[in-house]
């Protein structure tokens, strides 16, 4: 067994030998199809990754039972899954690690990492060395290191699941036989994960390959001529993608007739590069520091670049350019609002009302301030731009009841039915903003 080594101020730290013996890491789910493309980027550096998937009441009690109830909503679920899957009697505490992401930023995701360590001394597994994943020098570990090439995959499979995500949300409420867009979804990630293991699809040229042929698989799925109500759904990140965390909101809005849609994570990370280099320009800093930035948010957008072009030639409705959404918000919020999602959450509601989305569901965890600030606290002067604009903010915690939340969207969707009844009334009535392909 590996030797426990601990850093002067007594952290746990994750050795080379741990991963040389094969440590297994616990990683929580948060973007389902996402996130298990992202594993293999993980297999192929070396690391013995296993996604968890669990869910249920257990969860959220052991996140009480671990962590004080006072944090954030997302801290005691991300907490809750790690401690019961350690728990669980599956894996072998002795050769068992965990992994959490840390911002470094004012959320308090920056210390779900200390809570973390709290909660496992309490339940006496303190054995367990916790793995920081950042990209901010915040806590460094001889048997886990973030090369250039593993932030390349990771780039690519976010692209990969944000495209995945868009494509399955436009096709599935429409598809004529049911299922098809999810096989489809789950064919990609298989075929993704066997490139990434074999070094591949992660390159640019590579990338613009396999996205055209993937819009081009999609589009293929024979579809109705459904007029749906389309619903956006924007929040805290985690509340917002996590089933565990919004109740299974996706399959909920799609048992409801919904077209759904997503904003994908390459805006927010686009947005948390940004937000270092606003904060030289307003406050000052290094110079080489910026620009790394600036190279990094370049290589964003030109990721953005061949998803809008691959979506936009099968018909799909493609995803916003960031910088687009970064100017809706000129003169309506300052960009220093940046905790948390910050000013990215008045915008994506603002690009969602402008792109035929603007039934739009907000999700707001128990605990996160600028979500509320910016989501529920905007919803007015949203309201006031575009009158059109139909939201409802939704509480996420341990006590709120699942039902007493549906309902609240329900009566959302009853608005936005009876206005959907209204606009095709009229034969003569503009068609659907939404692109469909020519059968």
């Amino acid at each position: 067994m590996a030797e426990l080594v601990y850093d002067k101020d007594g952290r746990l730290i994750y050795t080379k030998e741990m991963n040389d013996e094969g440590y297994k890491i616990l990683v929580p789910m948060m973007m389902p199809v996402h996130f298990g493309i992202l594993m293999d980027a993980f297999r192929h550096e070396g690391y013995n990754v296993e996604l968890l998937d669990t869910d249920g009441p257990d969860i959220a009690q052991t996140g009480l039972k671990y962590v004080h109830n006072d944090t954030c909503y997302p801290a005691l679920l991300v907490i809750g899954q790690l401690i019961n899957a350690l728990e669980s009697g599956k894996y072998d505490l002795n050769k068992t690690a965990l992994m959490i992401t840390q911002t470094g930023g004012g959320c308090r995701a920056s210390n779900y990492i200390h809570l973390l360590r709290k909660g496992l001394k309490k339940a006496g597994l303190e054995q367990i060395p916790v793995i920081s994943l950042n990209l901010s020098g915040l806590e460094k570990n001889p048997g886990f290191k973030i090369s250039l090439r593993l932030i390349r995959r990771v780039i690519a499979g976010l692209v990969y699941g944000d495209v995945l995500m868009t494509l399955r949300n436009q096709t599935k409420p429409y598809e004529v036989n049911k299922g098809e867009s999810e096989k489809l979804v789950l064919k990609w990630q298989t075929g993704l994960a066997k490139d990434f293991n074999e070094g591949k699809s992660y390159r640019f040229k590579e990338m613009e390959g396999i996205l055209d042929k993937m819009c081009s698989e999609f589009a293929q799925i024979e579809r109705t001529n459904e007029k749906k109500i389309r619903v956006g759904v924007v929040g805290e990140i985690y509340v917002k993608y996590a089933r565990l965390g919004n109740n299974d909101l996706e399959q909920f809005l799609f048992d409801q007739g919904c077209e759904i849609c997503l904003p994908g994570v390459m805006g927010f990370a686009a947005f948390k590069i940004d937000n270092r280099i606003e904060d030289i320009k307003l406050y000052g800093g290094s110079t080489a520091k910026r620009k790394v930035c600036e190279f990094l948010l370049n290589y964003v957008s030109k990721t953005e670049d061949l998803m809008i072009a691959a979506t936009s030639k099968y018909g799909f409705q493609p995803p916003s350019k960031y910088a687009h959404t970064k100017s809706l918000i000129d003169g309506v919020i300052g960009f220093g609002s940046k905790m948390g999602e910050g000013w990215l959450l008045t915008a994506e509601m603002l690009e969602l009302a402008e792109t035929g989305f603007e039934n739009i569901v907000c999700t707001q965890p128990f605990g996160c301030l600028p979500n509320h600030i910016n989501g529920k606290g905007m919803v007015r002067k949203i309201k006031e731009i575009n009158p059109k604009a139909n939201i409802v903010a939704i509480d996420y915690d341990p006590g709120a009841p699942r039902v007493n939340q549906e309902n609240r969207i329900k009566l959302m969707l009853a608005v936005a039915r009876e206005e959907l009844e209204n606009r095709y009334k009229d034969k003569s009535a503009p068609a659907n903003s939404k692109q469909t392909v020519a059968k």
